[in-house]
């Protein structure tokens, strides 16, 4: 992302921007799901609180969370989704992160000269994000379901036993559409997630670079992708909790997407660099 600099021009093929996309993506994963697994189990939480006002809630906060479901269930736990968590970056995080910038050009045209208007990023993130989440949406919902399942009671059998065991049960006890269950409210809030998250690093980059003394290097991305990660969690989480519980819940959102967004842009450009070949303009 960002101008090219010199005579030189950098060139790489849609492959190479899927690639390094899904591998960006897939490490961002690694390294914050507990903080995911986390948040499904409080939001699960929520809900059943809710109709019950006898019951103490078992999870308190972020960090405490993480801390009951290791302590229960053992570290392991915490990474409970990461197989549907890594089909979901390959597809998703490679498609929407991988066309972003051939969609932008497609935008504005092959010869647009100048900065590109952030109008045109936004639509972009908008496009990508809900072209991505359409194919991805199944790594979405089986995802969340293996998450979801807390601590079982002695004898209770598990309801998937892995991944693949959760795709072909959901297909053949609830059919193949089943899979994309929820997908147009997941279109409307992965679209605007993306365009936030994208949008705000190609802006903030773009801005950046134009201060004396910033080049295209780590300090800049690492800014950047904290940037992308504060918009992202002002403009999504409103439309995940509504404005009033946002607020409340503003550090762990950001504490989880603000570190998805660093360690993945990060990633991103450096392995970018490695599919990239310099063709002289």
């Amino acid at each position: 992302m960002g101008g090219d600099h010199g005579s030189a021009k950098a060139d790489i093929s849609f492959a190479g921007r899927f690639a390094s996309s899904a591998t960006a993506a897939c490490f961002a994963e690694i390294c914050t799901i507990p903080l995911d697994t986390a948040k499904v189990r409080l939001q699960l939480q929520k809900k059943a609180l809710s109709g019950d006002s006898v019951a103490l809630p078992k999870y308190k906060g972020m960090l405490g969370t993480v801390a009951t479901i290791a302590r229960e269930e053992g570290l392991a736990s915490l990474w409970k989704g990461i197989v549907p968590g890594l089909h979901r970056q390959c597809l998703f995080g490679g498609l929407r992160i991988g066309l972003y910038e051939p969609v932008k050009n497609l935008y504005v045209g092959e010869n647009y000269v100048g900065d590109i208007p952030l109008s045109k990023k936004i639509l972009a993130g908008l496009t990508t994000g809900a072209l991505a989440i359409s194919i991805a949406n199944p790594t979405d919902l089986v995802k969340v379901r293996l998450q979801a399942e807390g601590k079982l009671p002695p004898g209770v059998p598990r309801r998937y036993s892995g991944a693949l065991n959760a795709y072909s049960t959901i297909v053949k006890q609830e059919g193949l559409a089943a899979l994309w269950t929820g997908i147009g409210p997941n279109i409307a809030r992965n679209a605007i997630i993306n365009a936030a998250e994208l949008a705000s690093y190609d802006q903030v980059k773009q801005t950046i670079l134009k201060i004396p003394g910033f080049t295209d290097n780590v300090v800049t991305h690492l800014l950047s992708g904290l940037g992308a990660g504060f918009f992202a969690v002002c403009i999504g989480s409103p439309v995940d909790v509504g404005p009033l519980a946002f607020y409340k819940g503003f550090i762990p959102n950001f504490g989880r997407l603000g570190s998805w967004n660093v360690i993945m842009f990060l990633t991103l450009e450096q392995v970018k660099k490695l599919f990239t070949k310099e063709v002289p303009a």
